[in-house]
């Protein structure tokens, strides 16, 4: 911490050393001599003009006056500094001291300590009488995240919590009691129903601030991620994360819990979905507005075109997936480490292992897959997309040009376990596919069957790219309610598949008046889970081992089993050693056949 003490006796200083020592101040005293009027003259005179000159008007330097000398005198300066610090709100206080015998030079020290470590220049305007626009910002961030009901007032629960998270320590019943009574007695609307609203909060730091408490609005600031600007520091919202080669970020069990309760907690009318208004309700603790349009045909939404419960925690995964360090500043901006009470939102992440070990073990432990959708333009690739949402045709001809999206994401399950599949539409430029568009866990090739020229794309797109590659590959035919047409290729999309071993392709329509099946989302699914595995039939032709089997394992009657099996043996033993059970015994019908 620097602080120049400008003394109004003129020293052997250059002004260029002056203006250097200056710039370079954290604090700045101004020493005055009490029993000389013409220094304390040259107080407003000289040496404010001239450290506002050199200073910028949003971020002036904090000034304490020093009345010197006060040994000399038997009455104080006051009277006369007092009008001088009403007109320049840079000053935070005046100290009388005396350099001779020691008087008050510690606590000289000790503010210029607090006017650097707790400064109110960007907190509170004297002229005004009010905390500053950006401070009622970040309060009023900090007070929606302490809500953690959001009924609009801090309870008792909610002020203790609040109170523990800054403070460390929780306020007795009757400190409580104080605290509001303090706000009733100023304001009318600060108390509701027992409980401190968003005014009343705000209140009470203008009146720690106004009291020369700065220290505890700042403690709360920075708790919250603040720094001495009022933004909200690089460290917090992007907290250090490693995520070595060839492995992909999810979030953890207590990231999607809160996730889940501030769905709740802004979901104000209980339907499952957020509206509009709830959904802008919610960025509010946001400086901006993270979700574009485009979401709205990412993820699953209701009738009324809102976000579903499924689709909000989707969009989130993919934000994940994609964007790790948007995720952890969006996660940053709800509170995430406050209300978990964790080091960083760091927390919420799982990195998960690199997936040639997956491959090595034949097993994963990830719960977000990768498709990329590659075809000739028209192919019917964005309807393929958008029918794993569960549009249809009709519903797909709303969607405008502008708030289209390239990718979508929703949970399949597969042998009873729930996963995310993520759609990525590739743009048809063969000849410029980057490592991204190729770098997936499982690929679809989607050609038109009512377009003579469109398997070539595919055909072409998997000998350059894949036929050498452990990616699995799965391909569509798509629009299969037209009429089939020869495809102008060397051989047809049937014997293309049998010669490199792939799966026959898959009959596709969404061209129906119910959503469509998903079905084929929950193969792709598969294949991406199991890579290493080579399914005997993809046919859904219900009659063949493989289909037979599948429909077991998804019929009524072994989910019956399933559940009254878990019933009768979750008293002696663990939840998590059950499904291992059931998936183990599944898995082995499955495989067995």
């Amino acid at each position: 911490m620097l602080f120049p003490v400008l003394c109004s006796i003129e020293a052997e200083q250059s002004d260029e050393q002056l203006y250097q020592e200056i710039s370079k101040a954290n604090v700045i005293c101004i020493v005055y001599s009490v029993n000389n009027k013409k220094s304390i003259e040259k107080v407003t005179s000289h040496w404010i003009p001239l450290i506002n000159d050199r200073t910028d008007k949003d971020s002036r330097v904090p000034l304490i006056l020093v009345g010197n000398k006060s040994d000399l005198v038997e009455h104080s300066s006051m009277e006369t500094i007092l009008p001088i610090m009403n007109q320049y709100s840079e000053i935070e206080t005046c100290v009388e001291c005396s350099a001779k015998n020691l008087k008050n030079i510690s606590e000289l020290f000790y503010y210029a300590q607090k006017a650097v470590l707790h400064p109110t220049g960007p907190l509170y305007c004297p002229e005004e009488k009010e905390m500053k626009p950006s401070c009622i910002k970040a309060l009023t961030r900090i007070f929606k995240i302490s809500d953690l009901d959001n009924d609009g007032v801090l309870n008792d629960n909610e002020l203790n919590f609040f109170q523990r998270t800054c403070f460390n320590m929780p306020l007795a019943p009757q400190a409580l009691e104080d605290v509001k009574n303090v706000v009733r007695r100023n304001m009318t609307d600060g108390v509701k129903d027992n409980g401190l609203t968003l005014k009343g909060f705000l209140f009470l730091h203008t009146l720690f601030i106004q009291r020369g408490r700065h220290e505890t609005t700042w403690t709360v600031l920075r708790r919250f991620g603040y720094d001495d600007d009022l933004e909200l520091t690089q460290e917090y919202l992007f907290p250090l994360l490693k995520i070595p080669p060839d492995c992909t970020t999810e979030l953890n069990h207590n990231a999607y819990l809160f996730l889940q309760s501030v769905f709740d907690k802004h979901d104000k009318d209980r339907d499952c979905a957020l509206s509009p208004d709830e959904l802008k309700d919610l960025f509010k603790v946001f400086p901006y507005m993270p979700w574009g349009p485009d979401v709205n045909n990412t993820v699953c939404t209701n009738e009324q075109g809102w976000i579903t419960y499924q689709g909000y925690l989707s969009q989130w995964t993919l934000t994940t997936y994609l964007d790790v360090q948007r995720c952890l500043e969006y996660l940053g901006y709800l509170g995430y480490s406050i209300i978990h009470e964790q080091e960083s939102q760091a927390a919420a992440i799982t990195v998960t292992r690199n997936k040639r070990i997956d491959l090595q073990k034949k097993q994963t432990q990830r719960s977000v897959f990768r498709c990329n959708v590659l075809g000739a333009q028209g192919s019917g690739k964005s309807g393929f997309l958008q029918a794993f949402l569960g549009r249809n045709v009709t519903r797909q001809k709303k969607i405008r040009d502008d708030h289209k999206s390239y990718y979508a994401i929703s949970t399949t399950y597969v042998y009873g376990q729930e996963k995310y599949l993520l759609l990525h539409e590739v743009l048809p430029v063969f000849e410029v596919l980057s490592e991204a568009d190729l770098a997936c866990d499982v690929v679809c090739l989607v050609y038109d069957i009512s377009n003579p020229r469109s398997f070539e794309y595919c055909a072409k797109a998997y000998k350059k790219y894949f036929m050498d590659s452990k990616t699995p590959c799965m391909m569509i035919a798509a629009k299969s309610d037209l009429h089939e047409v020869r495809q102008h290729y060397s051989l047809s999309p049937l014997d293309f598949c049998r010669r490199h071993k792939l799966h026959p392709p898959q009959q596709f329509s969404c061209n129906s008046a119910d959503a469509p099946s998903k079905d084929i989302y929950t193969k792709l699914t598969t294949m991406a889970m199991y890579p290493h595995v080579k399914f005997r039939c993809m046919c859904s032709c219900n009659r063949c081992t493989f289909c037979i089997c599948q429909n077991l394992l998804n019929c009524e009657l072994l989910r019956t089993v399933r559940a009254k099996f878990c019933s009768a043996v979750l008293n002696r033993c663990s939840f998590s050693c059950v499904w291992l059970a059931l998936f183990l015994f599944e898995l082995h019908l499955f495989t067995s056949c």
